[in-house]
């Protein structure tokens, strides 16, 4: 097995005395793990940081075995580590594809929307500008893992006006005459999510409530808990932040 691309860092753990095992996304072959030989050296360990883009080149004997894998850094993202609100929010765009997608299997939408989001982190000046891009790479990825939310029109009545709730058991979108005595029980369909725009605060944390929902029941439901802890972290400091 030989693959040489570029990747987006997702995670490390040590291996050995000076090693280190990195997954890696790349777009045309999914998430790749390998074995960096000096990976905790002080030359190649922040290469390895988590969100960056490097060079990687992957070689092993058998599919089965763990590759050996070669990394040249492309564009470094450790700066923003030095930044609570934005460590954060590069610690769960990494943590969520490498929990929640299969290894060698191919997701470019998956890879161009955690691409986007990340330079969105790293491009605008306050978190206003790319929270919503955060809530909607979550998105991408249920629909990319097959759970797809159907926000185009009514589950109930099949119109496409006034859509303005998410039912929390079929993910479809409901309108606000069919949701009428119901709210309570659905989920708020802020209405970037379906006609872009930028997005309010409040918005904001509706669609990342939305998300969230469907991440926790259907994605990550063995490593809910420690997945998802990096998520409430991140959402945590978002409140703080604009409170």
């Amino acid at each position: 097995m030989h693959i040489r691309a570029e990747a987006i860092v997702l995670s490390t753990r040590n291996h050995g005395e000076h090693g280190a095992v990195a997954r890696a996304l790349t777009r045309e072959h999914g998430v790749q793990p390998g074995y960096v030989r000096g990976g905790r050296s002080r030359r190649i360990r922040p290469v390895l940081q988590p969100a960056n883009l490097v060079l990687g080149e992957w070689r092993a004997r058998t599919g089965e075995q763990l590759a050996g894998l070669t990394v040249e850094l492309v564009h470094s993202r450790a700066a923003l580590f030095e930044e609570p609100l934005p460590a954060a929010a590069l610690q769960w765009a990494t943590a969520l594809a490498a929990a929640a997608l299969p290894e060698a299997q191919p997701y470019p939408h998956i890879f161009d929307a955690l691409s986007a989001t990340l330079d969105a982190i790293e491009a605008a000046p306050s978190a206003r500008g790319w929270a919503a891009a955060l809530a909607r790479y979550e998105l991408v990825v249920l629909a990319e893992l097959g759970f797809g939310l159907d926000l185009e029109r009514c589950v109930v009545t099949g119109e496409e006006d006034e859509l303005a709730f998410v039912s929390p058991r079929s993910g479809g979108a409901v309108s606000r005459g069919a949701a009428c005595g119901y709210e309570a029980k659905l989920l708020a369909l802020p209405p970037f999510l379906r006609e872009g725009g930028t997005a309010e605060w409040a918005d904001i944390f509706a669609a990342l409530k939305l998300s969230e929902h469907f991440l926790s029941r259907d994605v990550l439901v063995e490593r809910a808990t420690d997945t998802l802890a990096a998520r409430t972290r991140l959402v945590d400091r978002l409140r703080r932040a604009v409170a």
